[in-house]
């Protein structure tokens, strides 16, 4: 008999920011392997063009209007998702937006605060929902389900001029490991994922740039971009039954630049 762990089939995903980049290239990936699929996003059209994409999977897929830095909308989005899909396994907080400055000195605390709400606000609302839902379940016998966070390389690595971002993404990587730890005996597993250099965007302006490309780019041992198709594989085997053993991990997923 074949092995079948990633088979997702009778699972339901939602994926925070799932309208665009790496969101969606892990919402496909995890429709193409069965996942019905749940996809926040602030951006209508932006949301009805991946709801249609997806459906060419032929999975269910509900797109909603959240914006996750907004606590009412976050509680009213997961329990609308929760009576139409009629449960979520994998909640993969993804929304993010990015704000530095030319120095540290001159970051205005208007871009810090809006980083903050998005980035870990965002992931708090969301994973607080999903846990609700999950310890419910659990409680009439049902265990089970897996929170992705999107971090950054910049957690790991002096992200200059992004001090902002760079501290949401470090402080996801804590709320993991704790949540983690406080929900294994509900069957939750909690990991989380650290893209490096990846072409959506967010970082448009860069992929132009030939200096930017000439001087970072090149010092990824693969020498090119990411792409939201890189984080497929991880999407798939962190909402599968593959990992049901893995908790309070954090993956690094750019091409090698870390270690170069």
């Amino acid at each position: 008999m074949a092995y079948q762990p990633f088979d997702l089939t009778g699972k339901v995903a939602l994926v925070t920011g799932g309208n665009g980049g790496i969101g969606l290239g892990m919402a496909e990936a995890m429709a193409q392997a069965g996942s019905a699929i749940v996809i926040w996003g602030t951006n209508a059209e932006k949301n009805a063009a991946a709801e249609n994409q997806l459906k060419a999977h032929g999975v269910s897929v509900l797109s909603q209007k959240v914006d996750v830095a907004d606590e009412a909308a976050v509680t009213a989005g997961f329990a609308e998702a929760v009576a139409k899909m009629g449960r979520i396994d994998t909640v993969v907080a993804n929304a993010g937006v990015g704000g530095g400055a030319r120095s540290f000195a001159e970051f205005d605390t208007a871009t810090y605060r809006r980083v903050m709400s998005v980035n870990l606000d965002g992931v708090f609302f969301t994973f607080r929902e999903a846990c609700k839902h999950i310890v419910e379940r659990a409680g009439r016998g049902d265990l089970g389900g897996s929170l992705v966070a999107i971090s950054s390389l910049s957690a790991i690595d002096g992200a200059a001029r992004n001090e902002a971002y760079a501290s949401t993404k470090g402080a996801v990587i804590s709320m993991i490991r704790a949540i983690a730890v406080e929900h294994a005996r509900y069957g939750v597993r909690a990991n989380a994922i650290l893209p490096g250099w990846i072409a959506t965007d967010m970082t448009a302006g860069a992929q132009g740039n030939d200096k930017f490309n000439d001087q970072v780019i090149k010092r990824v041992p693969f020498r090119r971009w990411g792409e939201p198709s890189d984080f497929g594989g991880m999407a798939v085997y962190l909402a599968s039954d593959a990992s049901r053993f893995h908790t309070g991990d954090s993956f690094l997923i750019d091409g090698g630049y870390a270690i170069f």
